[in-house]
This record gives C-alpha cells, sequence and structure tokens, in this order.
C-alpha cells in the first residue's frame, strides 16, 4: 500500500512524509520541486491537469494507492482589483482539480482494499483573509469536496478529511510576510496563542486523518491555527 503526498518537498508536506517514512510507509512526493527525504519524487507540475493525470495514472499502474494527502498550495496574494484570472484558475487546477484527479487514480485501489484515506490540507483563509480571492476560494472548495467524498466514499472504508492551518511558519507564510518585518510581530499578536504554528503542528493533525485507527472520522474539518479560527485575524 502507497501513499501519495504532494507538495512534499517542503514545509508541511516534508514535515508530513518524514512521519509516514519514519513509520515504514511507502511514500511517493509529487512536486515540481524535488525533495530531499527518501521518499520517491515524481516530478509533476500541479496546476496542469494534463501532466497530472499523466503521473497520477503512471503512479497508480505501479502501486496500490491506499492514501492521499494533497498538501501542494500556492497562495498568489492580490487585492480584488488586481486578481488575475489566470491566477485563480492556476490555483483551481492545484487545488481541486489536482484533488480530483489523484483521487480518482487511487480509488481502484482503495476499493480492492476495502480502506482508503484521503486529507486534503487547506486553509484557515477560507474564513475570509484580504488579498486571498483566489486561494481562499480555492481552499474552500476543498471543503466542499471532502464533504460530499466522504459520503459517497463511506461505504468503500474510506475516509476523507480536511485540515486548515495557518498562520504556519513555512517559506508560503514568508513569502508573503518577509521574516524580520514588523508585520510578523502584528500577526502573532492576533493569533490567541502569540505564536506562529510550526510544520509540525499540522503534520500531526494530518497523521491523526491518515492513521488506519482513524476510521470512524470523515467529513470533518480541523484548523491547527492558533485558535485564529474563532476570531479574527489581520496580517
Amino acid at each position: 500500500m502507497t501513499t501519495i503526498v504532494t507538495g512534499a518537498s517542503a514545509g508541511i508536506g516534508r514535515a508530513v512524509a518524514q512521519r509516514l517514512l519514519d513509520a515504514g510507509e511507502e511514500v511517493i512526493s509529487l512536486d515540481i520541486q524535488p525533495g530531499d527525504s527518501k521518499a520517491r519524487h515524481v516530478h509533476v507540475d500541479l496546476t496542469d491537469p494534463e501532466a497530472t493525470r499523466e503521473a497520477a495514472v503512471e503512479i497508480a499502474r505501479r502501486h496500490a494507492i491506499t492514501t492521499v494527502i494533497h498538501n501542494a498550495g500556492v497562495i498568489r496574494p492580490a487585492l480584488l482589483p488586481e486578481v488575475k484570472l489566470e491566477d485563480f484558475q492556476a490555483l483551481a487546477n492545484l487545488h481541486l482539480a489536482a484533488a480530483i484527479i489523484l483521487v480518482q487514480a487511487a480509488l481502484p485501489a482503495m476499493k480492492q482494499a476495502g480502506y482508503g484515506r484521503v486529507v486534503l490540507v487547506s486553509s484557515r483563509a477560507v474564513l475570509g483573509l484580504p488579498t486571498r480571492t483566489a486561494y481562499s476560494a480555492t481552499k474552500a472548495g476543498m471543503l466542499g469536496l471532502a464533504r460530499t467524498w466522504a459520503l459517497e466514499l463511506a461505504p468503500l472504508g474510506v475516509t476523507v478529511n480536511v485540515v486548515a492551518p495557518g498562520p504556519i511558519r513555512t517559506a508560503n507564510f514568508h513569502g508573503v510576510i518577509p521574516e524580520g518585518s514588523p508585520q510578523v510581530e502584528r500577526v502573532l499578536q492576533a493569533i490567541p496563542l502569540k505564536r506562529l504554528g510550526e510544520v509540525e503542528d499540522v503534520a500531526r493533525a494530518v497523521m491523526f486523518f491518515a492513521d488506519r485507527a482513524a476510521g470512524f472520522v470523515t467529513g470533518q474539518v480541523l484548523y491547527v491555527c492558533g485558535g485564529t479560527s474563532v476570531g479574527s485575524l489581520t496580517l
């Protein structure tokens, strides 16, 4: 049985892949960048549906995929007047179309095994955040996918859940707010726990949903966000 982790070359995805490897799982990383873990790396641009489909079909031909962890994400921030539809489409391909393609490819093996785990990594930004039109909309779409798939796939023994992180100390975060910027301190003051999350905080949540023992939890969203989902957040 094989686990696919997208975006496993860095950040949250790398932390998740390492935990799976430590547990003795076979892990395939789908990423445009190579990683430094022992996961098998497949180079693919997940914003390209055809390239994603080709990679997914080839992996499914060679491996019995029973777990899909779709973590890869891009922000592309912009206030509404500056939002580019090509950015929105790229994020829709990455966050939503790639999820559909990968789970479709894995379904035959899941059906045969009578078991499967799907974990989608969304974002606290689904609750609203300035400059996140394309990001929030497509990450929010993941919640709809998960709730629908949870109902459809439950008879097969497949659970589908969502982890919604933020703000987490990653390259994505610091790509928007540079390290050392005074804005970092303002963000910290807006987080009830007064710290940024770490990738391991999110990896632990992902591993809970991916665990074979978590078979009675499906269609759920777990916010790993320092409490910002129950208050307001200004970045």
